[in-house]
Order: structure tokens, then C-alpha cells, then sequence
């Protein structure tokens, strides 16, 4: 069959299915606020926001007397505030190849690169997950190591379907080589042959290089809680980002960096709780920090945003008790340290919108195509000088973690 030109619904057509195809963590999100924009409009800029209802909560009543509780619904906002592109050109020459050769030589690999880029965006947010099992620096070599984080997911009563885990490439490889000792047949016979785990422990399970590290700020000091009753309640926080200010000192004094955003931190005597019973847990509830924090001068004083609010009490209480004044904190892992940052979570932890870009007035031959919730725009323009077709290709979409209780980071142990 002979060749034809092509045209820019063709190669806009294979963009979106290689993009789509190439999408790792992605797949593994919530897609569902992409069905709160709808194509009546001719399509989106930069900033757009769609609103998601956080789940209420409610205490259980003792007794026969009937005592009436608010429905307190929070809300957290996604906005599809990320644009991102490829450029390339064809001759007329390369036009004249098939489609198939075209996407080989060019389009997938410039929509690798997309794509990987969509997945590092998405893996950035492992900033805003509190839960981190395991010891930091350690490889998940072992199916116990590997258990801990669905058994934490369980302590925090996540939902044991849609369960994913994304791992880097040496914690993929170390458990992969755990798992061929196993006498299981047919999961060793994966791993020998294919380097895949799928599923273990009801949790699908992938490798990815993006992966990211994140370098623990400087840390130093002996750290304290400034202030007792340092708590809030669930109505101040609910329709925010759910964090909230926690005073401290006994840092290194005049210390940039004392941490960084996505530090984890626990406080003495202040546990979790079952989100459903309340009843305490065996373990210390985890904090993230969510901005960068500088220590003072004296006292080492430093003002820390933290992810969860703290909440003592009520139907969405968090811990077993607020932090004492002077409560010892402890910053996971060694200052100025670099860890992989594993995922396992389940999908609702996370959020990606995709969607249809604007054609732009004075544009021609705009070409915008969607394939399984993943949107592209392409715009063409001519190098007569050249006989050369440039191409921009754009996306545009917005992540979230939407509720990062539902997820957990994971090391290895000793």
C-alpha cells in the first residue's frame, strides 16, 4: 500500500494512544474529577479548579436518647495548573512515511518523555503522605518488608481493593529476587522470566525510575513541642489543605532548611488512632511537613505547617491525645540523607485530571484528541523556507493528593 501524507488529526491520534500507553503511576490514580469538566466549552486554561468533597464522619451514640450530628463536609480543590509539551518537525519527506514508522522514530519517544514527566509529577507527591513504614535507607529485600505497608494501610482501615505500589528500580529488583525462592510456582516463574511481581498481597505492584528522593532537611537540635494544646478543630481545617501550625524550638539556632517540606515527624505520647473506633493504635501518629522551615535565633524556635491537623477528639479525630508542651519530636531519618521514596497507596490517595486544551483564536489545523481520559492539542506551523512542518504538542492537567490518608511511603528494614 502506498504511503500518503499525513495529517495532524493522524499524528495527533497516535500522540494520545503512545502517551496513554506509556502513563505508569498514572494509571494507578483517581481519573474520576476529569467527568467534573464537561466538552461543553471549546476547552480549558491554565488554573481551572474543580472542587472534590472530603468524606464526613460520625460518632456512635450510647444509649437510647437520640443525639442529632451536623453532616460536616470538607472539600479539597484540584486545578489543572501544569502545561506541559513536546516540539518537533517533520520535512515533507518524513510526512510521506506510514504512521507506524513515524510514531517508532519520533512520537514515542518524545511522548516517553511526556509521560515520564506526567509520572514525576504525580510520584511529587509523596511530600504530602504522613505514613512511612520501614527504616529509611533500607532495600525492600523481602516479602515481610514489603508486608509492612499494606499492613499499615489495614491499621488506618483503607479499602484492600485498588491497592498499588510503585517502586524503584533496586526495591522492585530486591524483593523481585525474594520472591523466586518462593514455592510458589507460578509468581516465581514471573519473576525468573519477566521481571514482574503483579500482584502480592492484593496489591498491584509496579517499578518505576521516577521514583523520587527526598533529602531530609538539616535536623539538628533536640526538638520540642512549644505550647500545650496545640490542636484544632476539624471545622477550622476542613475546606483547606487539612494542616495547620505547630510551634516549636530546642532546634540548632538560626538554622536554614532545619526542615524540609516532606520531613515526617512523630511526637512523643501523641499515637494514632483507628479512623472508624478511635481506639488507639500501637504505633505514633506520623506528620509530614508541608513547606520548608527555618529555625530562630536563642531558642531554635521554628514555626512548622504540618499535614494531618491535629484533632483530639469528635467524629474525626486523628490522635490519641493533643501534644504535650515540651513533647519530644523526632524527624524520621538522618538530616541532610537522601531516601527513594516507595509508594503503596490506594487509588483514591490521588488525583490526575486531564483535560482538552483550548483551541486558540488564530490557530489553524488545531487537532485535539482524547483517548481513554488522556488529552492532547496539537498546532502545526510551516517553515516555508525549509519545507519543514513544526509541531507543538500540549497537555495540560492538574494532581492532587486528594487524601493522603489513604496511602503510605516504604523503606526496607534492617
Amino acid at each position: 500500500m502506498s504511503n500518503s501524507v499525513l495529517t495532524i488529526d493522524t499524528i495527533a491520534t497516535a500522540a494520545v494512544a503512545i502517551l496513554d500507553n506509556e502513563l505508569v503511576m498514572a494509571k494507578q490514580v483517581y481519573r474520576g474529577l476529569e467527568s467534573e469538566f464537561t466538552n461543553t466549552i471549546n476547552g480549558y486554561e491554565k488554573g481551572d479548579t474543580v472542587s472534590m468533597r472530603r468524606p464526613t464522619d460520625f460518632t456512635v451514640r450510647d444509649g437510647a436518647t437520640a443525639s442529632n450530628q451536623d453532616v460536616t463536609e470538607g472539600k479539597v480543590a484540584l486545578s489543572v495548573d501544569k502545561q506541559k509539551g513536546i516540539d518537533f518537525g517533520f520535512t515533507s519527506k518524513e510526512l510521506t512515511l506510514s504512521i507506524g514508522e513515524l510514531s517508532e522514530r519520533v512520537i514515542k519517544p518524545a511522548m516517553v518523555q511526556l509521560a515520564n514527566q506526567i509520572d514525576r509529577d504525580l510520584m511529587a507527591l509523596y511530600q504530602r503522605v504522613p505514613s512511612w513504614v520501614g527504616t529509611p535507607g533500607q532495600v525492600v529485600n523481602s516479602y515481610s518488608d514489603f508486608a509492612k505497608a499494606p499492613e499499615r494501610l489495614d491499621e488506618y482501615a483503607v479499602p484492600s481493593n485498588g491497592r498499588s505500589a510503585v517502586l524503584s528500580p533496586q526495591d522492585h529488583w530486591g524483593l523481585l529476587g525474594s520472591q523466586t525462592s518462593l514455592y510458589i510456582q507460578d509468581a516465581a516463574k514471573g519473576a525468573y522470566r519477566n521481571g514482574s511481581l503483579g500482584m502480592i498481597g492484593g496489591v498491584d505492584t509496579y517499578m518505576a525510575q521516577n521514583v523520587p528522593t527526598h533529602t531530609v532537611g538539616v535536623a539538628t537540635g533536640t526538638p520540642l513541642v512549644n505550647g500545650a494544646a496545640q490542636n484544632v478543630t476539624y471545622a477550622s481545617v476542613k475546606d483547606g489543605d487539612f494542616t495547620q501550625s505547630l510551634i516549636t524550638d530546642g532546634w540548632t539556632n538560626s538554622t536554614t532548611g532545619i526542615l524540609k517540606a516532606g520531613d515526617v515527624i512523630t511526637i512523643a505520647n501523641v499515637f494514632a488512632v483507628n479512623p472508624v473506633t478511635k481506639a488507639t493504635l500501637p504505633f505514633l501518629k506520623q506528620f509530614t511537613v508541608t513547606a520548608d522551615a527555618n529555625s530562630g535565633a536563642s531558642t531554635g524556635p521554628a514555626t512548622l505547617t504540618i499535614y494531618p491537623a491535629i484533632i483530639a477528639s469528635g467524629a474525626f479525630q486523628n490522635v490519641s491525645a493533643a501534644p504535650a508542651d515540651n513533647a519530644a519530636i523526632t524527624v524520621l531519618g538522618t538530616g541532610g540523607t537522601g531516601y527513594r521514596q516507595n509508594l503503596v497507596f490506594h487509588k483514591n490517595a490521588f488525583a490526575l485530571a486531564m483535560v482538552p486544551l483550548i483551541s486558540p483564536p488564530g490557530a489553524i489545523d488545531v487537532s485535539r484528541k482524547s483517548y481513554k481520559g488522556t488529552s492532547v492539542r496539537l498546532i502545526p506551523t510551516y517553515d516555508g523556507t525549509n519545507d519543514k512542518s513544526n509541531f507543538r504538542l500540549d497537555v495540560l492537567y492538574g494532581v492532587k493528593a486528594i487524601d493522603p490518608r489513604l496511602a503510605t511511603r516504604l523503606s526496607g528494614t534492617a
